[in-house]
């Protein structure tokens, strides 16, 4: 198993360039089930759970053709309509064929979610509204058994929370429905705007994707076409951080800056430079960094995956902070790494209470999901000494060659071998 190792210390100068967004590419790859004709995308990153779900599409028989950033797949025949827990245990989105599969095939099986293990992420919503429109649905031996003799058709969908993946699959399984579809209390993220337009290009009627209500209208098929996903929003505030918390002068190349808009908003509250530039965005440290409160909320608030790494710049930060979570109930697990490192932390409920502290210190600590990965890496850039990061798998699932990148812009970080 793999581990990354920084030596911290190094102000990280230059330019980055941010890989396309995960959480854009999974479900419009999973939207390709919907047609026959070849689907052609660009800026696919180059990650594990991408891999994923390519396996798991070319399981269901498509025929995939991959190479560097572009990616194209075509379903001429379906071969069964199972998504099998070995691939989707390791992967919540798998979810989001479920959706496509009713839609067209009119019955799907697909086993239970995994995934980081964050908190409860009932699927819940997605069932309800697959019901509303016409499925039948049952659950047995950790399968989701859904059958749509009929085909589906449109109604009103009223979400009790603004689920991402819910409205996602409810939204891809509308497309092809008879009648239209009207899901009220939706997501807003701009990764479901980015899905819609995918759909949209292929023939689709969507109306407010982005916005609390989506109206869908069914149309009998879907085309082939070519898309460009969108960069991806969580990786390039990453790198703002690793800029701000090293001290560095950083342009973050290819920014989606208008999605980035609570946490832009906190780095300028806590005294860090940041300028749109050239459709980047340059972060530039003048000052002490000043600790500022955090509330995660539903976009366009402050994103949950971009939690833990505010939290490791909060933690070297002057004054006390407050880290409200308000998405996930166990998204404080990194927190005890932390305070391996150094750092003043207080977890009461869902509040972090954090006193920022002068420095940090090296040592061995282990990460526990996507995001906190990314958090450890954070802290190391800016400790005294050496840090260990083990259980990276994590890392690799959102993502692409981030080592590399840092790498470029100065960062003594390198990824090793961690032999028992």
């Amino acid at each position: 198993m793999d581990k990354i190792i920084v030596t911290g210390g190094e102000r990280l100068v230059g330019e980055v360039s941010v890989s396309g967004a995960k959480n854009s590419a999974l479900p419009i790859l999973a939207s390709t089930l919907l047609s026959k004709g070849d689907q052609t995308l660009f800026n696919v990153p180059s990650l594990v759970d991408v891999k994923t779900i390519l396996k798991l599409l070319q399981g269901l028989g498509a025929k995939v053709v991959s190479e560097q950033e572009t990616c194209t797949v075509s379903f001429s025949s379906i071969t069964h309509c199972e998504a099998p827990y070995d691939l989707v245990k390791t992967m919540r989105a798998s979810i989001l064929v479920l959706g496509p599969l009713v839609a067209r095939f009119r019955e799907a099986r697909v086993s239970l979610p995994g995934g980081c293990a964050i908190g409860a992420r009932p699927i819940n919503l997605h069932l309800m509204g697959l019901e509303k429109m016409g499925a039948d649905i049952r659950i047995e031996h950790g399968y989701v058994i859904v059958k749509a003799k009929k085909g589906l058709h449109g109604a009103r969908i009223p979400l009790d929370i603004p689920t991402v993946t819910g409205t996602e699959n409810l939204m891809m399984a509308a497309v092809l429905a008879n009648g239209t579809t009207v899901i009220e209390n939706a997501a807003c993220e701009p990764e479901i705007l980015d899905l819609a337009q995918f759909l949209v290009k292929r023939g689709a009627r969507i109306r407010g994707a982005g916005t609390e209500t989506i109206t869908i209208e069914g149309v009998p098929r879907l085309d082939g076409g070519e898309y460009t996903i969108m960069p991806d929003r969580i990786e390039a505030g990453t790198f703002l951080i690793a800029g701000a918390i090293t001290g560095g002068d950083l342009f973050v190349k290819q920014v989606p800056h208008h999605t980035l808009e609570a946490l832009i908003g906190k780095l300028k509250e806590s005294g860090i430079e940041v300028k749109g530039k050239d459709g980047g965005l340059h972060v530039r440290v003048l000052d002490k960094v000043k600790a500022v409160d955090i509330k995660t909320m539903p976009y366009p608030g402050f994103p949950t995956d971009m939690q833990a790494q505010m939290m490791s710049l909060m933690v070297l930060s002057s004054g006390l902070s407050v880290i409200t979570e308000m998405i996930f109930e166990n998204r404080f697990t990194h927190v005890s790494e932390l305070k391996r490192m150094g750092a003043d932390i207080k977890v009461q409920g869902n509040h972090a209470i954090v006193q920022g502290v002068k420095h940090l210190s090296g040592a061995p600590v282990m990460a526990s999901d996507l995001r906190a990965s990314a958090c450890l890496i954070l802290a190391g850039l800016a400790a005294e000494g050496e840090t260990e990061i083990s259980r990276i798998y994590h890392l690799d699932r959102g993502y692409e060659r981030i080592e590399k990148k840092l790498s470029q812009l100065g960062a003594k970080i390198c990824r090793v071998k961690d032999h028992p």
